[in-house]
């Protein structure tokens, strides 16, 4: 079969589409494998729905199931436009929900989920963290600078929360984000749902206003906003290339 290899923000996925529906873990460890695979933090797979544009399926790097992918989301809507699967704009289901995307050229915004404030003032670490769903769980902490991220605190965080954990920081006007995401099991480049909770906590103590440009660590600037109840994110979209492999 054809999978595409796609980047969104420095988040990679492996994307495909099929008529079949089946469980996929396997695969998503063998293809997202960096040494012995075709490298990448999740597998997408595009199905057909009789409602909306299309559904996926979502893994992590580790063959967990996640929900939720803010980045992955944008990939997918990149790759169903490029496909024929849909058209500029669509409307998908993913287990958090159905989300709604806008592809122009490789400008791609997606509108996200609901955000949800699950707890605030949990101490750890000598930082105060919020506990928000943004499709999937995110600790996130604001920080002075975000230029170490302690990897072991985040660990320990992750595995007492199972969310992901997300420090951040107001830099001249711009949010900087870092992301220890769970199923990858180590920070990413990029994570669009912790962008997101990272925004919402910094938006919500009145840091920002309701729209801001963020930063992840690969260094990308993307754009979040509020609309009505929901966040968008929106950023460039690159399918870096397709490739033949056996299932």
């Amino acid at each position: 079969m054809t999978v595409a290899k796609y980047s969104a923000s420095g988040n990679d996925f492996v994307i495909y589409h099929t008529f079949v529906k089946k469980e996929r873990s396997a695969l998503a460890k063998k293809l997202c494998h960096r040494q012995e695979g075709v490298g990448a933090d999740g597998l997408i797979v595009l199905l057909p729905n009789e409602v909306y544009d299309f559904e996926w399926q979502f893994y992590n790097a580790d063959g967990s199931v996640a929900a939720m992918c803010g980045n992955g989301s944008r990939a997918a809507a990149h790759y169903a436009r490029k496909e024929g699967l849909a058209g500029e704009s669509m409307r998908f289901v993913t287990d958090a929900g159905v989300i709604e995307a806008k592809v122009d050229g490789d400008i791609v915004t997606s509108e996200l989920t609901p955000p949800s404030l699950k707890e605030r003032g949990i101490e750890a670490g000598g930082k105060e963290w919020w506990l928000i769903d943004t499709g999937v769980p995110h600790l996130v902490a604001i920080v002075d600078r975000v230029d170490t991220f302690d990897i072991e605190e985040a660990r320990a965080l992750r595995n007492r929360f199972d969310a992901n954990v997300n420090i951040a920081c107001i830099d001249n006007g711009l949010l900087r984000v870092r992301t220890y995401e769970r199923g990858v099991e180590a920070e990413t480049l990029a994570c669009g749902t912790g962008m997101a909770a990272a925004f919402y906590r910094a938006n919500l103590e009145g840091l920002i206003g309701e729209k801001a440009v963020v930063v992840p660590t690969g260094g990308e600037r993307l754009e979040l906003a509020k609309k009505d109840d929901t966040l968008t994110l929106k950023g460039e979209v690159r399918h870096i290339f397709d490739t033949v492999i056996g299932e």
